[in-house]
């Protein structure tokens, strides 16, 4: 797993279903972002590391079942199917696509969270991301999505929180500002991510005007360089 918190995209173009989920996930524990449909997972698992996928097998464009054969070829993340469709052979399908369980729609959350435990019990452990990003005198918890100066929390808006999730979650990897408009929800251009990376490095760096930890590459978009 990717850190102490496992990680969970949740993949459904359902409105409902999303939100469900990433309340009643949240609330057990897990850290969770979800996706409207595979193109929009494919960005989210470009910039991001999940422990595990919940995927919705009947989506606009490119469904489950192609999608799960698609990221199993350079893939290993764990994927949990839900599906409408009961048929055994729909099961299999689902299976031989690379999904490590199935579960039919309508389903109890609570059956969904015993699924997931027991599938990231049978992960092997892979390489841990940091668990805390050190910052100069700031230490960012991604985990918690929490951030302390010398012992004393500092205030991050949900924005700043998801922004510095994704660039420590790839230390020294350039993110453009396309990518952090689809993992922040920040308005659809390079001028909101601007504004909210200007906030940040208020916070984190002892001089904004020349950074030294959120660090602008010209053309390219940004990076984060901890300690």
């Amino acid at each position: 797993m990717t850190s102490e918190t496992p990680h969970i995209l949740v993949v459904d173009d359902d409105d409902r279903i999303r939100d469900l989920l990433r309340q009643y996930l949240s609330e057990n524990g897990f850290v969770v972002t979800v996706a409207s449909d595979a193109a929009d997972a494919r960005t989210r698992i470009g910039i991001m590391e999940f422990d595990l996928l919940v995927l919705d097998l009947m989506m606009p464009g490119e469904n489950g079942l192609e999608f799960a054969d698609s990221i199993r070829k350079t893939n290993p993340v764990p994927i949990l199917m839900l599906t409408a469709m009961a048929e055994p052979g729909d099961r299999i399908s689902g299976l031989e696509k690379g999904a490590d369980d199935y579960l039919t729609k309508p389903f109890e959350p609570r059956e969904l969270l015993l699924r997931i435990q027991s599938i990231l019990r049978r992960v092997p452990p892979g390489p841990s991301a940091l668990a805390e990003v050190l910052l100069g005198d700031s230490v960012f918890v991604p985990a918690r999505g929490e951030m302390l100066r010398a012992g004393v929390p500092i205030r991050l808006t949900d924005v700043e929180v998801a922004l510095l999730t994704a660039l420590s979650e790839r230390p020294g990897h350039i993110l453009s500002r396309d990518e952090l408009i689809d993992v922040t929800g920040a308005d659809a251009s390079g001028r909101a991510v601007d504004v909210q990376v200007t906030r940040l490095r208020r916070k984190i760096e002892r001089n904004p005007r020349v950074p030294r930890y959120l660090q602008t590459v010209r053309g390219r978009g940004y990076v984060l360089k901890p300690d």
